[in-house]
């Protein structure tokens, strides 16, 4: 243990932040230190007690452990602990005991609130939230309710052509919405008027109800532009309503989208879209990984990168759904294609397989089945030819396990919610995440609801889920606060998937079952969560700032393999990280231990 002030400064100068201090700060900081001593299973601090400052280890070992006496994390020398509790009461938010004979510097409180004042590293090192990147105007941030014209102009079913045209004229206008009350059934653009009345010379008394395209596509409020943008080249289209809770709020036109551009996802979206062979689709998903770079260069969030990307692949399965039509005929029932996995989260990165499946409708006969299986190996084919990979434990709707009626999906989740044994634990995780991506989306309404019923009113069956959400835990250990992977190719590495956004995506997997929750990306089901009581305000807070920076850390890292001409992975060295950077990745690791800890002693409220 450094006695004198050459020594201490000498130390201090090996520790971020303070490396990074002018040497008078340092030697400032130095004299402020008081040496604490600590003798093997001697605890620092206990949970919920005043804090006297910020530690730093000089020499030892200390365990933190959370509210459940749980341990997430074991320190060396070099690292700090206890300035969670210094930034939001002053009240220790774990316990710290000492494994070893320990020699700790303490920063007493006053000290440490006027040293992070003082300097922006120390105040940037530790600030545990994460502060949002600038925004451009783009349509990859853009909400829709700010794109969206409110109050659209509408008319009734039963007005007539020219009574529709004039309200066009009158208001400047391309489009109606068609409105039964205040709900929407229909459109009516300029288009329909020239193509299908003055073409075919119909009477100016001709209703709008004749004419008009029912039951159009939509979107909500909450969705972001480049999903406008994304579907008006997919379908065709200049105008989507946008509706929230069954009614018209607004309206979004390809006028509105000037301003707003997301151009290098729409465009390959575009020519997707337009694509006559699965070989012409996998020319232009090669380019995906350019586009991720592109966009975590542009300083996207991670919830828009894998948004934009995941749209890549719902035109493209659409895309082969359409292609395997026009091959196969038109299908005998009603069906629909969903995707589960990260692609029904919308949170697909560089790398992705495929996990999807068939719902066909209850009318379906053993003569129909030769077409789905025909439909189904068309697109799983065609998906893999443009880089989604076949699933590896054959969870694609090729498999005719995931190719049944909708009465058989119906007896899957009663069963597995029933008997919740290991296989159907695992089964269950992957069906929750189910989106509708093309079919008959009608198939899904009840079944959704009706699942997330049963399974949260049965508690066995929680408690399984919840155990088997356990397996997956952040990378913990000795070196650095972290725990590489010892063996194999990736030796010596952090698995950013396994290890790192895996173990957030099945405690938001456990919040929406708990809490009947329809949303099935994961920061929207914490956000959710939060927002129904079922995570308490700064347990949710906590845990989105952790998600983000794991995801970041993600995306960044498989952008860095890309640009060395590497293909991406989740497999990160820690030689990638600065200390700053594996401080702040150690500690969003700290809270998702502690989150699972609440989560399986029952405590979903946590502070």
């Amino acid at each position: 243990m450094p006695t004198r002030l050459p020594d201490l400064h000498r130390f201090l100068s090996s520790v971020h932040p303070y490396d990074v201090l002018p040497p008078q700060a340092r030697d400032a900081l130095a004299a402020t230190l008081r040496l604490r001593r600590v003798a093997a299973g001697d605890r620092v601090y206990t949970l919920g007690e005043p804090l006297e400052g910020l530690y730093l280890i000089h020499h030892g070992q200390i365990e933190i452990r959370d509210a459940n006496d749980v341990p997430v994390s074991l320190l060396g020398v070099r690292n700090s602990f206890g300035e969670r509790g210094l930034l939001r009461d002053g009240l220790a938010a774990t316990t710290a005991t000492a494994t070893q004979d320990s020699d700790l510097l303490l920063l007493p409180t006053p000290a440490f609130i006027a040293l992070r004042a003082e300097h922006a590293a120390v105040r940037r090192f530790f600030d545990r939230s994460r502060a949002d990147k600038p925004r451009s105007n783009d349509l990859s941030t853009i909400k829709v309710e700010t794109l969206m014209a409110r109050n659209p102009v509408t008319c009734a079913a039963d007005a007539t052509v020219q009574q529709a045209a004039r309200l066009m004229r009158d208001h400047r206008i391309s489009s109606l919405c068609v409105t039964d009350g205040a709900s929407l059934i229909g459109i009516l653009t300029i288009r329909d008027l020239s193509n299908k009345v003055l073409a075919d010379a119909l009477p100016l008394t001709t209703p709008v109800a004749r004419l008009m395209t029912k039951a159009p596509l939509t979107l909500g409020p909450s969705a972001i532009g480049s999903d406008v943008l994304h579907a008006m080249m997919e379908q065709h289209i200049g105008h989507i309503p946008v509706c929230e809770g069954g009614k018209l709020v607004g309206i979004v036109t390809q006028t509105d989208l000037t301003r707003f551009q997301a151009v290098s996802s729409a465009e390959l979206v575009s020519e997707i879209a337009r694509a006559s062979t699965a070989a012409d689709m996998a020319r232009v998903t090669a380019r995906i990984p350019r586009l991720l770079v592109q966009l975590v260069a542009a300083g996207s969030r991670h919830e828009v990168v894998t948004r934009l990307i995941t749209d890549i692949a719902d035109t493209t399965t659409r895309r082969l759904l359409t292609l395997a039509e026009a091959q196969l005929g038109k299908p005998p029932v009603p069906y629909l294609w969903l995707a589960c996995g990260s692609q029904g989260r919308q949170e697909q990165t560089g790398v992705s397989d495929q996990d999807n499946c068939l719902f066909l409708d209850d009318a379906v006969t053993q003569a129909d089945m030769p077409y789905f299986h025909a439909l189904a190996k068309f697109v799983s084919d065609g998906l893999h030819i443009c880089g989604y990979v076949y699933c590896p434990g054959d969870m694609m709707a090729t498999n005719p396990r995931w190719c049944q009626p909708l009465r058989v999906w119906r007896d899957y989740f009663r069963s597995w919610i029933a008997t919740p044994d290991p296989m159907a634990q695992m089964l269950a995780s992957v069906m929750f995440d189910l989106r509708p991506i093309g079919g008959n989306a009608e198939l899904f309404d009840d079944l959704q609801a009706a699942t997330l019923k049963a399974a949260s009113g049965n508690s066995i069956f929680v408690a399984h889920m919840l155990s088997n959400s356990l397996k997956h835990t952040p990378p913990l250990g000795l070196l650095r606060g972290f725990a590489t992977i010892r063996s194999g190719e990736h030796k010596d590495t952090l698995d950013l998937k396994h290890n790192g956004v895996v173990p957030v995506v099945d405690l938001g997997r456990i919040y929406a079952l708990q809490g009947r929750l329809e949303a099935v990306n994961t920061r929207a089901r914490i956000e959710a969560a939060s927002g129904a009581g079922a995570l308490s305000t700064s347990g949710g807070r906590d845990l989105l700032d952790a998600y983000d920076l794991i995801a970041e850390t993600r995306l960044l890292h498989q952008a860095n393999q890309v640009k060395r001409g590497a293909p991406p992975d989740n497999f990160m060295p820690l030689a990638e990280l600065s200390d700053f950077e594996r401080s702040h990745l150690r500690n969003a690791f700290v809270v998702v231990k502690t989150l699972q800890s609440a989560a399986g002693h029952g405590r979903g409220m946590i502070g």
